[in-house]
């Protein structure tokens, strides 16, 4: 018989609490991280001033603004160097001719730039052809188009090759687009992988200015010259001619021909497909920036081929934006082991 122990505690008491759910984490707020993304402000702003077009009062004002300036300059040069004729006759004569150099150079640039969109309409008549062509799969045309083509870059002496396999292969082709393929594959698959590395300079060069500057407005200039100076190279790649007025046309049209295909705007679909998810968590912010600044770049410079290219991408593959920023930016972002090792 055993007995009790008198040092047995008491029961113990548990008091139950409420039993209302509470929100679990799935229910949650989202957190608010207005930074975590990178925010291409640079090639927003350039995009911005590129695509400026005044009204056509405004363009009016300034028209008749340069005529009538360029009209009091000349008045006033011209009684200028007559009465210095009359006084200092050497002078004078230094004076007039430099007067007329400066005119003659004048007419000169004017003629550039008529000539340059001459050679824009040459290029855009192309296109048209090929893509009535294409649609009505009409063979003559599509030879007419051939024979256009080789025209427009007769006087290159790099293509003389290429147009010889041209001449050469396209006696055996009795397909619209099998021909225009073949004239794509011969004369412009070369003039695109100039095209790619002028892109990827200027993506690169973007990138670094964004990433490593940190002056304000420093990444909007750089970014507007760079897309400038890629447009212009991307005219003279596939046969056109843009001086200073012409470059600032044809940049407005890649930017009409960006905002047309809605490929302006940067989202999170552009950094996963660049970044390749979780790079960016690695870098800084301003690191973010420039890499989605080049990949905006890459996007306007794809565009300008596309604006500039006499034929569209039929055999040859369009090019795309990570691509074109990977190999770009190999070595100026991440480790060059790792882009070694994935070339």
């Amino acid at each position: 018989m055993t007995k009790d122990n008198p040092r047995r505690r008491a029961p113990v008491t548990i008091t139950l609490r409420d039993e209302t759910p509470r929100p679990g984490p799935a229910e949650a707020p989202p957190v608010d991280q207005p930074d975590a993304l990178p925010n291409p402000r640079a090639m927003q702003m350039a995009v911005r001033i590129t695509a400026a077009r005044p009204s056509r009062l405004t363009r009016i004002f300034l028209g008749l603004g340069l005529s009538l300036l360029v009209f009091l300059l000349s008045v006033a040069a011209l009684d200028f160097i007559t009465r210095m004729l009359g006084v200092y006759p050497l002078l004078g004569w230094v004076a007039a001719a430099l007067f007329a150099g400066f005119t003659l150079a004048a007419i000169g640039m004017a003629l550039r730039e008529w000539w340059g969109w001459r050679r824009f309409r040459r290029i855009d008549t192309i296109q048209r052809q090929a893509a009535a062509a294409l649609s009505e799969a009409d063979l003559a045309a599509a030879r007419r188009t051939t024979d256009a083509l080789v025209a427009l870059y007769t006087s290159r002496p790099e293509m003389e090759w290429h147009r010889q396999r041209l001449a050469e292969r396209r006696g055996d082709t009795f397909d619209a687009s099998a021909l225009l393929g073949l004239a794509e594959a011969e004369l412009l698959a070369p003039l695109d992988q100039q095209a790619r590395r002028e892109i990827e300079a200027a993506a690169r060069t973007v990138a670094a200015t964004t990433a490593l500057v940190p002056l304000a407005l420093a990444d909007v200039a750089a970014a507007l010259a760079a897309n400038m100076r890629m447009i212009r190279r991307m005219a003279q790649i596939y046969g056109g001619r843009a001086g200073t007025v012409g470059g600032w046309r044809l940049a407005r049209t890649v930017v009409t021909h960006l905002i047309a295909t809605g490929a302006v705007a940067a989202g999170d679909d552009l950094i996963q497909t660049v970044a390749g998810g979780g790079v960016l968590a690695k870098m800084s912010r301003r690191f973010g920036e420039g890499l989605v600044n080049g990949a905006l770049t890459a996007r306007v410079g794809i565009a300008a081929m596309e604006v500039c290219r006499p034929l569209p991408f039929l055999t040859q593959p369009r090019p795309k934006v990570g691509n074109l920023l990977s190999r770009g930016l190999r070595g100026l972002f991440g480790n060059d082991e790792n882009n070694a090792r994935g070339a």
